[in-house]
């Protein structure tokens, strides 16, 4: 087992044991230097171990590998997307069993004190979404690596579960938008659609001919634009829509200012199509499942401003239990 000199280069030779207790091999070639040599020899070590006296970035990537499996590629995505641009950079380095609850409030302090150019924080529910994702990484570490316990309980939460109302347009309000779009008939289809499934831009964008199929009057949505853009180039399957995100945001921006109608971002449609449907008496678990919402409070969260006073509190209780049993 060690590092050593291969040619220009350096390699990395390890024995461990894998989940079974089996005795395995692992090389790993084509390193520029012996400190990185060294270093991925430190990092893959210390992935293969049980215990949290490692490295935040290494414990990241065990999380990663067993949360893939198990959850949803979109949310796993976005789930991957907070925590690597808002997580990793402050605990990468930490060793995760050291990190003190001194450690997450100054993490915390940081982004209630950010502000862009425009001098804007973050919202209060995306700031709670940041937090809520370092929690469930720190109580599967309890649960499954025996960590003691979660700095981020005795920390405190910030942000909120529920933010702003959210814009939507009434249909007579899309009908009157759509009208400035009559003459670009695959633009036209690619707002109805948005409107009328719910479906995310991505998803649109994502869609082939094979997706739809017009005897069952389905749409499959199996896939994102933004994971998979780099392969549209070999893909056998035709892209449905051939713009892009951009081309639709500038045709609803100039779509609003010539109607007249409120305005609304892209992902509002899909907000729209929400309100549609809570408007239409559709119970919440199945416009969660239509939407694609992990879980129905997520659903309730988001649209609680559009049900009963009762909806409300159940979304608060669902809420709360959901922090609970967070992982």
């Amino acid at each position: 087992m060690g590092v050593y000199k291969e040619g220009k280069n350096w390699k990395v030779q390890v024995y461990y044991k894998d989940w079974q207790g089996n005795q395995k091999r692992k090389q790993k070639r084509g390193f520029r230097t012996k400190g990185e040599a060294k270093e991925w020899e430190r990092d893959f070590l210390q992935q293969q171990s049980q215990g949290v006296d490692i490295e935040f970035g290494n414990f990241l990537e065990i999380y990663y590998k067993d949360m893939d499996v198990r959850l949803r590629e979109h949310t796993m995505y976005t789930k991957r997307y907070i925590i690597d641009l808002k997580i990793r950079p402050y605990f990468e380095k930490k060793i995760l069993s050291e990190i003190t609850v001194e450690d997450v409030r100054a993490w915390q302090n940081e982004l209630l004190m950010y502000k862009d150019k425009n001098e804007k924080g973050y919202s209060q529910t995306y700031l709670k979404t940041i937090n809520c994702q370092l929690t469930a990484i720190f109580n599967y570490a309890i649960r499954y690596y025996n960590l003691q316990d979660n700095p981020c309980r005795k920390a405190g939460a910030i942000g909120k579960s529920k933010g702003e109302s959210k814009d939507f347009w009434m249909q007579e309000e899309f009908n009157d938008f759509l009208e400035t779009v009559s003459d670009k008939p695959e633009t036209r289809m690619a707002f109805l659609l948005l409107y009328w499934t719910g479906m995310r831009i991505g998803e649109l964008l994502a869609l082939t001919y094979d997706d739809i199929n017009l005897e069952e009057k389905t749409i499959s949505i199996t896939k994102s634009y933004q994971r998979l853009s780099h392969l549209y180039g070999i893909m056998k399957n035709e892209r449905l829509f051939h713009f892009t995100k951009s081309h639709m945001e500038h045709c609803m921006a100039a779509g609003i200012e010539k109607s007249g109608v409120k305005r609304i971002r892209l992902h509002d449609l899909r907000h729209s199509h929400a309100s549609m449907l809570v408007d239409m008496g559709v119970a919440p678990l199945e416009i969660a499942e239509r939407l694609g919402h992990e879980k129905v409070e997520t659903t309730l969260n988001t649209y609680s401003h559009l049900y009963p006073s009762t909806q409300s509190k159940l979304a608060g209780l669902l809420d709360k239990k959901h922090e609970e049993e967070e992982e």
